[in-house]
């Protein structure tokens, strides 16, 4: 069977980009690649053995199009309303909360916030599938 193992987007600035994720999720840089023409640098936490690789291309001045394909990453939390005002408190300007109910019971309880590039990612209570 196939093991998912990271994620990869895009990033203008490194430091911003590390910057945000270590603030807004708790990942840290588990590995630093460096090539001629750009940079791969991989984030984790202990949470999960996921990881999220921040490619950085040398020279690049341009914020990147992300199109109308990218949908969004997302992780879970144990309190997702804990997690929304402590990221309000950091200036990181998440959306509201969101309740999405099925069949009259709760499917998933979320938040949005985007990274410096403009990349979504969906903040979820750990509850059913999300966890």
């Amino acid at each position: 069977m196939a093991k998912m193992i990271h994620s990869m987007i895009r990033v203008l600035d490194e430091a911003r980009s590390l910057d945000f994720y270590s603030k807004a999720f708790g990942l840290s840089v588990a590995d630093r690649v460096d090539f001629d023409t750009f940079t791969l640098i991989y984030l984790s936490n202990a949470e999960t053995g996921f990881e999220l690789e921040l490619t950085v291309n040398k020279g690049r001045i341009e914020p990147y199009d992300l199109g109308k394909g990218y949908g969004h990453l997302a992780v879970s939390v144990e309190e997702v309303a804990i997690e929304r005002e402590r990221m309000v408190r950091l200036g990181l300007k998440p959306s509201e909360l969101v309740e999405l109910n099925r069949d009259g019971k709760l499917f998933g309880l979320f938040f949005f916030i985007s990274d410096p590039d403009g990349y979504k990612i969906e903040v979820l209570q750990r509850h059913g599938r999300f966890l």
